[in-house]
């Protein structure tokens, strides 16, 4: 039930620190060049994210165990390593994002507060004292959320050129790695994994076929209006980040979370940044969990054992994300640089995880009669394809 929660908080306010970093330099930086990629991305997702909770419906296995289950084993072990790297990336912006939080409004130094977020999320991540405060998370985060929708309303966005940033792909000059995090932070590969394990929380009959399409049904439902969510949420954070620092003569990105918080101003007045960081703190608490999590499930998977918090598989998958997830932040000299390439490296992983799923799901063996359709096949397949495209791009567009 935990870990279904914070799917679903997930899913519908996009709270991560790093996607609020990516959206944040996305408008800050680009204007509203850049929305385009907010809606391929969120579509992707909808398509991904249903497929994967396709495979736990119907199966009873995440991600990781079928791939463990079905892939030999050097293919298998390949896979399931980069997305532990990604489950660690992730929870590396999460925890810098809380630590961030923390100096916002403390003044605790970035690397003492890091070591700090890093305990209480262990803590919370070993007892239930998660749920004692998820009600709390979801409140300030959901404030900060609907309050860019509102503000949206209210500032000075320039309507016709957002619409066409929305439709109309753009790569301006030295854009791709911002690109690429936004992709990375809407389409979260550890959060395929996730959600194909949490899905299965529920308990329902998986002989029983009428049981299996009507959940499946209930779940597309869930994941679309979710999705749409995010995609006003993220629209608005890029739209307000455009609105109140991009300047086309001379477009520089914001390269400090403590700054975004000015762009609540209008609606929040003097209190604006602190509600900002205490929002950043919790969000950074609540994904971090999310992150541990998703490594507890992938580590898990590769023994074909699923997420079960008392047994050491998943215990060690916790601990082998978030230590040397806080690690890593040790090592880093610009933390809003830290989170924008911790989510391009999602990006960059992106393309193993999504091949991985199309194939298994796209399997008989492994789906039986649930196996995907040819048209949800190609469309898959398009995906993969665009994921991939994009990461070559990085390559060499600059």
């Amino acid at each position: 039930s935990t870990l279904l929660a914070s799917s679903a908080a997930s899913d519908v306010y996009k709270r991560q620190p790093g996607n609020w970093a990516s959206n944040i330099a996305a408008g800050s930086g680009y204007g509203y060049e850049l929305l385009w990629m907010v809606t391929l991305s969120t579509i992707m997702l909808i398509f991904l994210q249903h497929n994967a909770a396709h495979l736990g419906i119907v199966t009873g296995k995440c991600l990781s165990e079928a791939a463990s289950l079905y892939l030999n084993a050097w293919l298998k072990n390949t896979i399931l390593a980069t997305a532990m790297m990604a489950a660690v990336a992730t929870a590396m912006a999460e925890i810098l994002g809380g630590a961030i939080a923390l100096q916002m409004l403390f003044g605790i130094p970035i690397k003492l507060g890091s070591m700090m977020i890093l305990v209480l999320v262990l803590i919370c991540e070993f007892t239930s004292a998660y749920k004692r405060i998820e009600k709390l998370i979801i409140v300030f985060v959901s404030l900060i959320g609907f309050s860019f929708l509102f503000e949206v309303w209210i500032a000075d966005i320039d309507w016709a050129q957002a619409a066409v940033g929305w439709v109309k792909p753009s790569f301006p000059e030295h854009s791709m790695p911002v690109i690429l995090s936004v992709l990375g932070a809407v389409v979260m590969p550890h959060n395929l994994f996730l959600h194909s394990e949490i899905i299965q929380s529920r308990q329902w009959n998986l002989e029983d076929d009428e049981v299996i399409a009507r959940q499946l049904k209930y779940e597309f439902k869930d994941t679309l209006f979710s999705m749409i969510i995010g995609w006003a949420i993220n629209s608005a954070m890029i739209l307000m980040a455009a609105a109140t620092f991009f300047q086309p003569q001379n477009a520089k990105q914001v390269d400090d979370l403590a700054t975004a918080g000015k762009m609540l101003t209008p609606l929040l007045g003097n209190a604006a940044s602190v509600i900002f960081a205490a929002a950043l703190l919790l969000a950074g608490i609540s994904s971090s969990i999310t992150a541990g999590m998703a490594g507890g499930t992938i580590f898990s998977g590769i023994f074909n054992k699923p997420y079960e918090i008392k047994s050491k598989e998943t215990r060690w998958g916790i601990l082998l994300t978030m230590i040397p997830a806080a690690a890593v932040i040790l090592l880093i000299d610009s933390p809003f640089q830290g989170l924008l390439y911790s989510q391009m490296f999602l990006g960059m992983q992106l393309p193993i995880t999504v091949f991985t799923q199309i194939y298994l799901t796209s399997s008989k063996k492994v789906m039986g009669k649930y196996a995907n359709s040819l048209r949800l096949k190609i469309a898959l397949f398009a995906i993969a394809v665009i994921v991939t495209l994009l990461n070559i791009a990085l390559l060499f567009v600059q």
